[in-house]
């Protein structure tokens, strides 16, 4: 960012699988750093501690992790972010999805969240979850994309891990982003 013309309050992290993982604990670990985080098919920080762990966790869901920063204080601060798995993910466990919005605990004003189910034309049905913040944004968003495999949803052959029939995860990634710049 010192070396780069990056707008200020507005730097983001994002990625699937393992990706994903890395974007929700740069998130955890700074949170003064990042405007919003999203996560594809990936597990909350904290989840595992070695391999063994990991490929536990990948096949049958983390554990619920308490949000703590670097120093392992619990973290009062939320980054917003976006989460995206498919419930037919025999990679990563769909679980996992839910293991994260447990981390993210104390998300939301307190009331209980938004819920839209949809279906892509031609595609996949999915469900979102939207919390909001006391002044009403999107705090965090939990898409459950059903019959979604292990693969960015929305994405285009022949990419590697893509299915074009879920919704867009990249375009829905980039409107909740937009939604959120650092105070």
């Amino acid at each position: 960012m010192d070396e780069y013309e990056v707008a200020e309050g507005r730097v983001y992290v994002a990625g699937m699988s393992a990706g994903g993982t890395m974007a929700a604990i740069m998130g955890a670990t700074y949170p003064d750093l990042y405007a919003a985080v999203g996560v594809h098919s990936g597990l909350a920080p904290g989840s595992a501690h070695d391999m063994s762990s990991a490929f536990t966790a990948m096949r049958q869901g983390g554990p619920i992790v308490a949000h703590r920063d670097a120093s392992g204080r619990k973290v009062r601060e939320l980054v917003p972010t976006i989460i995206f798995h498919g419930d037919g993910d025999t990679t990563v466990h769909p679980r996992n999805g839910d293991r994260l919005l447990a981390h993210l605990a104390g998300v939301g004003d307190g009331s209980s969240p938004r819920v839209r189910t949809r279906r892509v034309p031609g595609g996949y049905e999915y469900t979102r979850f939207t919390y909001h913040d006391v002044e009403g944004r999107d705090l965090v968003e939990r898409w459950s994309v059903h019959g979604l495999g292990h693969a960015w949803s929305g994405g285009s052959y022949p990419g590697s891990y893509t299915d074009p029939r879920g919704p867009d995860a990249s375009a829905e990634m980039v409107r909740f982003f937009e939604q959120h710049q650092r105070r």
